[in-house]
């Protein structure tokens, strides 16, 4: 699929220097995208899920905003092949979501444009990044 048709699909736009024309990648296995990053759910092992899987709406589920309120991160499927979890367990406090795709999903980003996730069962969290010595690690910010 290229840009310019997965946009006019959902409604949503990227910045105006990404060219409309490219193929949107789909990659199966794991990916980043800015401050996010897209995990097989079998990495986990068991899932640190809790609450219960609900249909992707049409519009899709914006994942996580820039700190600024700016840049959201949206995760947008055709209807009915993506269901989503977004009450997880996590200790580290940088779970967003999980989800079950039949067909393609897609992670639209203003500043990165899009990528494909393969049809799966998916872990997203953000990304964080590790210092040198026993310093806090830092959320990446997009």
């Amino acid at each position: 699929m290229f840009l310019a048709e997965l946009l006019d699909r959902t409604g949503l736009d990227v910045l105006d220097h990404l060219d409309r024309q490219v193929t949107v990648p789909v990659i199966d296995g794991l990916q980043a995208q800015g401050d996010l990053i897209v995990l097989p759910l079998a990495l986990l092992g068991s899932a640190p899920t809790r609450g219960s899987w609900w249909d992707l709406p049409a519009e899709g589920r914006e994942l996580v905003r820039g700190e600024a309120g700016n840049n959201p991160h949206t995760l947008v499927a055709d209807r009915g092949t993506c269901r989503i979890l977004t009450w997880l367990n996590d200790p580290e406090r940088l779970a967003i979501a999980a989800f079950r795709n039949t067909a393609p999903a897609w992670l639209i980003h203003p500043e990165h444009g899009a990528t494909g996730i393969a049809p799966g069962a998916w872990f997203v969290r953000r990304q964080r990044e590790l210092g040198a010595g026993f310093r806090k690690p830092v959320l990446i910010a997009d």
